[in-house]
């Protein structure tokens, strides 16, 4: 007996051996702390993704291989002779590497035996130097701002360029982590596979490793046990027979794993009952159509452009359009970053104010079922994995039309290295048939007028793929001053692997937590809650925020016919508390910001106003710990007084925070606002509830909010504009007759 149970052993030793021995073969080579080769994401794609999944049968290109296309080359030649040219242009190829290596002869880092740049960005110089500063001045001493864990500590530091100081300012938040690295979420998901159970708990789920892939799952934050170490959770597909893994879940395995030690915590397995989803039907990929079912429901479209655009961008980042000019630049956190937006008065010639500052400040995506393995699923999309670094290079003629400019993102890896994000955001005109102004007058008055202007605007874009979701964030810019600014999603949704087929196996009102959208795929409710910062400066720093209510009055018998009518009451917010805003429906305001030094010739105060929609509302208990992380989130406009250190909504430090640095925390000191250089965030809010057609990919739902002119000009800005005639248009030949 003893030598059976001996031999047993022996063979099972084995066994386990050589299954890791498997496993770590088709590793793929980790990125090399050493390299010092400029990185193009448009040929290491799989490297640069954020949130990146483990493919072991498609292994990851090591950072020392060359791109191979002569444009990848000749963009990396062109990104590492760039030089800043305005005081709020993103830091070069020679910058990044001038901050890695001065941080590597620093104490703090000479002192670690593992450390990480979390963020490398410049530290812009203060708003009043910015907005005195004029085109061939020089430029204020570059500096980089840096946030970096060393020796298991979270740090943020500057360092100046020119004189190669570094200030430790350890201003560090009481809770939260900085956001993952890229390193971190790649090795977060190759770490599960030297677990023994983990492996054997794959295989006996029916699932080859060769078929696996993995996503690091941010947790949250849900008690004291989550806390004094940084924590992930790992979730796997089998891809096998599709490229859509994401419909393939291996329901309720969920590791939970030391981001830093890469230690194995905790393996949850509860959904053994459950199959994986089958692969059929599921291949988004063109290629992968059945024939038959190829639909050709219109013929290609694309607005010519004979005489070219009509934008330049000047010295890489500055955009001139028509009557606006305003700065651009890609941001690993942001995404997009518009600064010193301004707009050309027509009567007076002189550029106006509008906007010092907007981006994207957060994402809050929280998921609706409360069950073990999707209960912590509340991303926090910016602060958390970076919503630039999951911009992906956009597809000329399909996410971008012809004649769209293409500006690359320079980023830095974990250890400083510089890298390129490829095509990241694209600038375009657009022209949809719509109407920017008219009017045709009535025969009975005797006149033939007909006057009509077509609306041709100017688009920034960029599409994040966070994992499975893609966002496309447009800031569109119009002639008579408006500012559009508009997110889409789309993507492939975040689903649920079910027992049930049918919804007659279904009993009763069972709580799905969603929707059935195929054979064991449950497409789970959730929430989209986009936050923007907009540091608005009409016609200078100095504004204050006006609600407008639109109040019902009751008529005297004795006055008119009419019984009621609305007025329109005007509120100067003191305070931040004054402007916390909740939309509702029955108490219809408007929202102004104005400059009260800054008077139209009538007598009106300059300014614009914020014109809602996508108002969906969290309805979250304002106590669950997912919503007190993502309190910015209970209004819908929040107003603040400028303060540099006040950018993000879910605070500078998200990763695992408790909430006790966010947009809700600095608003509830109730600071002065009225005649302050104030700063406006506004949500766009989705609430999705999945149907059949979001399967297997989503088309694009969108909505979007107006930063509109009020009483800004004169008169109408786009008076005086030509209307379109044929002459000025290329003449196309039809291939057919409608």
């Amino acid at each position: 007996m003893e030598s059976k149970s001996f031999f047993r052993f022996l063979f099972f030793f084995i066994a386990i051996a050589f299954l890791l021995l498997f496993t770590w073969s088709h590793l793929p080579s980790a990125p090399s702390p050493r390299f010092t080769t400029l990185l193009d994401c448009a040929s290491n794609s799989p490297w640069c993704t954020s949130k990146n999944r483990f493919q072991s049968n498609q292994p990851i290109p090591t950072l020392t291989q060359k791109p191979d296309s002569s444009t990848s080359n000749r963009r990396l030649r062109r990104h590492e002779s760039a030089v800043p040219r305005h005081p709020l242009d993103p830091l070069t190829v020679q910058e990044f590497n001038k901050v890695r290596s001065i941080l590597s002869s620093h104490a703090l880092f000479k002192s670690s035996n593992n450390y990480a740049l979390h963020s490398v960005v410049l530290e812009e110089p203060d708003k009043d130097l910015v907005l005195q500063w004029e085109k061939g001045q020089p430029l204020f001493p570059r500096t980089a701002s840096v946030i970096a864990r060393a020796n298991g500590v979270s740090h943020v530091l500057t360092v100046n360029l020119e004189t190669a100081e570094v200030n430790v300012q350890n201003t560090a938040p009481p809770t939260g982590y900085p956001a993952m690295t890229i390193e971190d979420m790649t090795s977060s998901i190759w770490a599960p596979l030297s677990d023994a159970k983990f492996n054997r708990t794959i295989i006996e789920r029916g699932v080859n490793l060769d078929d696996l892939s993995c996503l690091p799952i941010s947790l949250g934050w849900f008690g004291k046990k989550e806390e004094n170490r940084r924590l992930i959770k790992v979730q796997c597909y089998s891809m096998k027979d599709t490229a859509n893994f994401y419909m393939r879940p291996i329901e309720g395995l969920t590791v939970l794993l030391d981001m830093d030690t890469k230690e194995v915590v905790e393996i949850s397995d509860t959904g053994r009952s459950i199959p994986i989803p089958k692969a059929t039907n599921t291949d988004y990929r063109f290629s992968e159509q059945k024939l038959q079912q190829q639909l050709n429901l219109i013929n290609p479209i694309s607005i010519e452009q004979p005489k070219g655009p009509s934008f330049v961008i000047e010295d890489e980042h500055l955009v001139k359009w028509a009557n606006w000019e305003f700065h651009l630049k890609p941001d690993p956190r942001a995404g997009v970053v518009i600064s010193r937006a301004k707009v050309r008065d027509l009567d007076s010639g002189v550029m106006r104010d509008v906007l010092y500052k907007g981006f994207t400040s957060e994402l809050f995506v929280p998921y609706m079922d409360p069950t073990d393995a999707w209960y912590f699923k509340t991303y926090m999309d910016a602060g958390e994995y970076g919503f630039g670094l999951q911009a992906m290079p956009l597809d000329p003629l399909n996410d971008c039309p012809r004649n769209a400019y293409y500006m690359d993102g320079v980023f830095a890896a974990g250890d400083g290295v510089p890298y390129v994000r490829s095509d990241m955001i694209c600038v375009f005109e657009r022209y949809a048939g719509d109407i920017g102004w008219r009017h045709a007058e009535s025969p009975i008055t005797g006149m033939e007028i007909k006057e009509v202007r077509p609306k041709v605007t100017l688009v920034v874009r960029m599409a994040a793929s966070v994992a499975n979701y893609d966002y496309i964030v447009d800031w569109e810019f119009q002639t008579d001053g408006l500012i559009r600014i508009k997110v889409g999603l789309s993507g492939i949704l975040m689903v649920k692997g079910s027992e049930y087929e049918n919804m007659n196996q279904v009993e009763g009102q069972e709580n799905l937590f969603g929707t059935l959208l195929s054979e064991n795929v449950i497409g789970v409710i959730h929430d989209h809650f986009i936050t923007f910062y907009l540091d608005m400066d009409i016609d200078g720093s100095d504004n204050s925020f006006v609600k407008v209510n639109l109040k019902r009055q009751q008529t005297s018998p004795d006055e008119s016919p009419r019984k009621s009518y609305l007025k329109a009451v005007r509120n100067v917010a003191k305070t931040e508390k004054d402007a916390q805003i909740q939309f509702k429906l029955y108490d219809p305001s408007e929202f102004h910001v104005i400059n009260p030094t800054k008077k139209t010739r009538v007598g009106n105060p300059v300014g614009y106003k914020v014109v809602p929609a996508g108002t969906a509302a969290s309805l979250l208990d304002h106590d669950d710990p997912p919503q007190s992380r993502g309190a910015f989130t209970n209004n819908q406009i929040w107003v603040t007084p400028y303060n540099r250190s006040e950018q993000w909504a879910g605070g500078l430090f998200v990763y695992q925070s408790q909430g006790d640095d966010t947009l809700a925390v600095w608003s509830e000191r109730d600071r002065p606002i009225e005649n302050k250089d104030i700063v406006v965030w506004y949500t766009l809010g989705f609430h999705h509830i999945p149907c059949q057609e979001d399967f297997p990919i989503m088309p694009t739902v969108s909505s979007s909010f107006d930063l509109k002119p009020v009483n800004f000009f004169e008169s109408n800005p786009i008076l005086r504009t030509p209307p379109n005639v044929e002459k000025d248009l290329p003449v196309c030949r039809p291939a057919a007759t409608a």
